[in-house]
Formats: C-alpha cells, sequence, structure tokens
C-alpha cells in the first residue's frame, strides 16, 4: 500500500484495510478488491491478482466516479455512493469511501449483485472509519532532524567545501 500526497498509510493501517477487504471478499464470494484514491491511483489489492492494466484501471475508475458525480449532480445529488457495472462474465461494483476512496469490487458469475450489495455496505462503514481516522490523523508532521545532527553535518560540510 502506499498513500497520496497528503497522508499516507501505516503498516497498521494496511493490515486493518486488507484485513477488512479479504473478510468482505471471503463474505460477498467476490474475487478482488481493489482501492483507487479520487486522483486515481491504486492503494491496495486484495484477492486474485487482476489480469488488466492496474494503472490504466486505477485512473479510468476515478474518471468513471468523478463523471458519475457529475451526472449526479445534473440530477440534483450531491454524488451517487455506488456505482454498478454489469457484464455478461465479470461485473464492477464501486462504493465512495470516506469521499476521498473508491472501493473497486471485481466479482464474476460465483456470486450475485445483491450478495456484494448486501455485504459491500458494513465493509464501506468499517473502511469509513479507517480512512476518517487516517485523514484526521495529526501525526503526519515531516519528520524533525536533530539539531545536534544539523550541526555536525554542517561541520561535514565545511570540511568537504571550506568554510
Amino acid at each position: 500500500m502506499n498513500g497520496s500526497a497528503s497522508w499516507s498509510f501505516r503498516e497498521d493501517d494496511a493490515r486493518r484495510i486488507e484485513h477488512l477487504l479479504a473478510g468482505f471478499l471471503r463474505e460477498a464470494g467476490a474475487r478482488t478488491a481493489i482501492l483507487v484514491d479520487r486522483t486515481g491511483q491504486t492503494l491496495a489489492t486484495v484477492g486474485e491478482p487482476p489480469t488488466f492494466d492496474p494503472v490504466a484501471f486505477a485512473s479510468l475508475t476515478a474518471a468513471d466516479f468523478s463523471a458519475n458525480d457529475q451526472l449526479a449532480r445534473l440530477l440534483g445529488e450531491s454524488e451517487f455512493g455506488a456505482l454498478f457495472h454489469q457484464g455478461e462474465r465479470e461485473s464492477l461494483y464501486l462504493a465512495d469511501v470516506a469521499r476521498r476512496v473508491i472501493l473497486v469490487v471485481l466479482f464474476d458469475t460465483r456470486t450475485t449483485i445483491g450478495l456484494v450489495k448486501l455485504r459491500v455496505r458494513p465493509a464501506v462503514q468499517a473502511l469509513n472509519a479507517v480512512f476518517t481516522a487516517l485523514f484526521e490523523r495529526t501525526d503526519v508532521s515531516p519528520p524533525q532532524v536533530d539539531a545536534g545532527f544539523l550541526g555536525e553535518a554542517s561541520d561535514e560540510i565545511d570540511k568537504l567545501f571550506g568554510p
């Protein structure tokens, strides 16, 4: 997992998210869960590895969700919280998480849209809590450098290049 420009995952965040998604996949009978941020970056993939280009997929997912947000506004809605794309054999269910992340669920004929929708609600609620806490975390300040180290570094630079 990786983070976005303004926030980042800790190892315990990644484990919790992966645990939530793995449990959801088992309960829903879905193949893969992918978390994508609204800028089109893949944050996590759990389950069966996708067979497509993940970078292009993440970009298209973000664009799809953004386009549907605009459609929602045209209809007087603030947003569509979920989208469903049904194919003959493969389908996608996309759900908003904390207004900054998209949960993409890939599933096939081994399960139903009804079961995916039933199981996605508690998963999204749990992910909302995780991401809301992550976004609100105040300890994401840049690492501080010890003043003693700065003095030593300055001395070493002076030795190399002169005062």
